[in-house]
């Protein structure tokens, strides 16, 4: 198949994507057209139906795999495709595989090492918090799977267990960087900072947010989790639960990113900045490989407004 990273302005295109979105919309002319959004493990793109009822347009809805015939136009520096047929596929068309984005890790390999970090926790209310969790076969399924994110950064199966990872490994170094933090409520804090995710985040394909992500978030129901865990856990200490569910609640560190307190601990600052440092590195990853394509001579990639700058790609020396 031919994946949309490699579209170009230009190709014709006939092959099955799976729909992510699909949704009726009115020109300023007042005829009708549909706005869909197509998915392969490589990335999405946007596509418009304009004649939604022309005879080879058939009926088909979001999570569906789809028989789509069109052409990629661009359209305001962005690829679009104008889909001129479009069917629902049968099962021997299309392997769901080639649909969803996936880490380039091994998850087995990853969970071992995050295992490894968290081996090193000697504190022994943590490390029983840990094992309830981490330590649980359900729980592990469901976070090897997980995104981290709808979009953004790690926004592919795995994702979770491969941020978290890039955290926790992160806050090691910060250890031994700075002895004065304590590394067991640091860690322990790394490895629970987005288990919300779980419950904010649908799983694949669909991969999308559910209502209580939407009403709650996945600090405020990280920290629930973790609160849970603790109070099971017969004469936890108060304090070391504080402590950890505020490195949870603040580790977006500002108020306006959705954090509902600021950093008040050393171990809360030191979260929120591995957090975001490997977020914002992923971010930046992934914004390279999309647009390898569509690079401008020189390198540039143009503007991107979530790094509120002109981007381009480092060169080879």
């Amino acid at each position: 198949m031919k994946y949309i990273q490699s579209f170009q302005e230009g190709d014709h295109i006939g092959d099955v994507y799976l729909c992510k979105h699909r949704q009726c919309a009115t020109s300023r002319n007042g005829k009708s057209y549909e706005n869909v959004t197509l998915q392969d493990k490589t990335g999405t793109i946007d596509c418009k139906v304009w004649d939604p009822g022309a005879a080879g347009i058939e009926d088909f809805k979001p999570l569906d795999y789809v028989y789509i015939t069109g052409e990629v136009t661009s359209f305001n520096n962005s690829l679009q495709l104008n889909i001129k047929r479009a069917r629902p596929a049968s099962a021997n068309e299309y392997k769901a595989s080639d649909y969803l984005p996936v880490s380039e890790k091994d998850p087995e390999q990853m969970y071992q090492k995050l295992m490894a970090s968290l081996d090193g926790v000697k504190n022994p209310w943590l490390k029983q918090l840990i094992a309830k969790y981490f330590g649980d076969e359900n729980f592990k399924a469901a976070f090897m799977k997980h995104s981290a994110a709808k979009s953004v950064h790690h926004g592919f199966v795995g994702g979770l267990l491969e941020h978290t990872l890039s955290v926790v490994t992160m806050c090691e170094f910060f250890c031994t960087q700075y002895p004065y933090l304590n590394h067991d409520l640091l860690i322990t804090a790394a490895a629970f900072h987005d288990v919300g995710k779980l419950k904010e985040i649908s799983s694949f394909p669909e991969n999308d947010y559910t209502d209580d992500g939407q009403l709650l978030g996945h600090i405020v129901m990280g920290s629930e989790l973790v609160g849970y865990g603790c109070r099971t856990i017969k004469g936890f200490p108060h304090r070391l639960q504080s402590e950890l569910q505020h490195c949870i609640l603040a580790h977006h560190g500002e108020l306006e990113y959705g954090s509902p307190k600021k950093p008040a601990l050393p171990e809360a600052l030191a979260l929120n900045l591995a957090d975001n440092a490997d977020a914002r590195l992923e971010t930046m990853k992934e914004l390279m490989k999309t647009d390898e394509s569509s690079t401008a001579p020189g390198g540039w990639l143009g503007f991107n407004r979530l790094f509120d700058s002109n981007v381009r790609a480092s060169g080879e020396w």
